[in-house]
């Protein structure tokens, strides 16, 4: 490949000013007052940049940035994007990251993460911190290390997912999703998992009312459940808590197994208290 032409030091305005561009590094440059300045662009590297305007990476292969500051104002930044490696970056902007394809974020601040990360495929994650409602919405192929979140609606409609040594401080996180496992992590909001399928957490800490309900195939290994009421309502469950449950209410099925239940509901006309098994020490 020949080698890239540098761009040093420029402050670059007007809308498309680098549209369809190929074979850059991009250094301490500010794009501003003009929009989409690098759509439909190709194997870019940027390193120290600012982004202070709408649409920076539309339709783009091939990217990389470090060190790089996407302001307010860089909104809906990064769509339909393949291939695009964002490492010691701060992204002020919401709504970025739609239908991209190949994402690698690395020490990332997502300060206002609000509807961030729809619809991607083929996501890993280390080192991220989002503050903002409806992050990673109906994603797929997910694999995320040392997390951090505080925002509610997270992670609805993902497939295939895996996620280590979170905290996520977020209600009705995982709701319709399919194939997640959590491992080591703590996760406190009402409504947890709703509606999911293959849901898996391993060696978690979990505050929720009302959580892991309307689950089929809930799996929890090791976890603890702190000031969780009503839980595993018409779930399908296999659980493994330590410690004390302060309540249970009409799971479908499976097998909860606790140090102690504060209070079991199991009402016949709702579910076929049959079908599940109480173990308490």
């Amino acid at each position: 490949m020949n080698e890239k032409k540098e761009i040093k030091q420029e402050f670059l305005t007007g809308e498309r000013a680098l549209f369809q561009a190929e074979n850059l590094n991009i250094q301490d440059c500010i794009f501003a007052d003009g929009e989409s300045p690098l759509k439909e662009s190709n194997d870019i590297e940027l390193y120290g940049s600012m982004f202070k305007w709408k649409y920076p990476l539309w339709y783009s292969q091939d990217i990389m940035m470090k060190d790089c500051t996407l302001f307010d104002m860089a909104r809906a930044g990064i769509w339909y994007t393949d291939r695009i490696h964002v490492e010691d970056t701060m992204i002020e902007a919401p709504k970025n990251f739609r239908r991209c394809n190949g994402v690698e974020l690395k020490n990332v601040s997502f300060p206002n993460a609000s509807e961030t990360l729809w619809n991607c495929e083929e996501v890993k994650m280390d080192h991220v911190m989002a503050k903002g409602d409806y992050f990673a919405m109906n994603c797929k192929n997910m694999d995320i290390h040392d997390f951090q979140l505080v925002g509610n609606y997270s992670f609805d409609g993902v497939e295939n997912v895996e996620i280590h040594n979170a905290k996520m401080l977020s209600k009705d996180a995982f709701w319709n999703s399919d194939n997640v496992t959590v491992y080591d992590s703590f996760i406190s909001g009402e409504y947890l998992g709703w509606n999911a399928k293959n849901l898996t957490l391993i060696n978690c800490t979990i505050e929720s009312l009302q959580g892991m309900c309307y689950i089929d195939n809930l799996v929890m290994k090791n976890c603890k459940l702190i000031n969780t009421t009503l839980a595993f309502e018409y779930s399908s469950v296999d659980a493994q808590i330590d410690g004390k449950i302060d309540s249970v209410l009409n799971p479908a099925s499976g097998v909860i197994r606790a140090g102690h239940i504060d209070e079991l509901i199991l009402e016949k006309d709702k579910v076929d208290i049959s079908r599940t098994q109480i173990i308490c020490k």
